[in-house]
């Protein structure tokens, strides 16, 4: 559960953007382990989304999505994040980002994606591509 900032309010991944002179996977393990304690060593880069908000441009972005399936620590709570594990078929999407019932499920079947979101006001979709890869 992201706890404040972008996306407050709803259940998310880690992430954020890589600071000087650090790579997207570099970023990803930092981010991993400031959020929620957990570290990282072999990730899978499975998606590429590209998002674009026409009630707000300065929102528009590309999120790359890692997976992993080899970790240390267990998912802990801190100021950004309140990690819970879900089952398959119990994941929430009505409390998570609009399109993430688009993508998520094909990621977690294994699959990666490429995908594009348009959202208008209100978190509505207007527009939207997701391809297998």
């Amino acid at each position: 559960m992201k706890k404040r900032g972008f996306g407050k309010g709803r259940w998310n991944g880690v992430g954020g953007k890589p600071k000087d002179n650090e790579t997207v996977e570099e970023a990803a393990r930092r981010e991993t382990l400031e959020e929620i304690g957990v570290e990282i060593s072999v990730i899978d880069h499975v998606g590429t989304l590209e998002f674009h908000f026409l009630h707000n441009p300065d929102w528009d972005q590309q999120v790359l999505v890692y997976s992993t399936k080899v970790w240390s620590n267990e998912p802990g709570e801190s100021e950004e994040m309140a990690p819970k594990w879900f089952d398959l078929n119990e994941i929430p999407f009505e409390e998570m980002w609009p399109d993430d019932k688009y993508w998520l499920p094909k990621v977690l079947e294994g699959k990666k994606i490429e995908a594009e979101f348009v959202f208008g006001e209100g978190d509505k979709i207007e527009r939207m591509r997701v391809e297998e890869i």
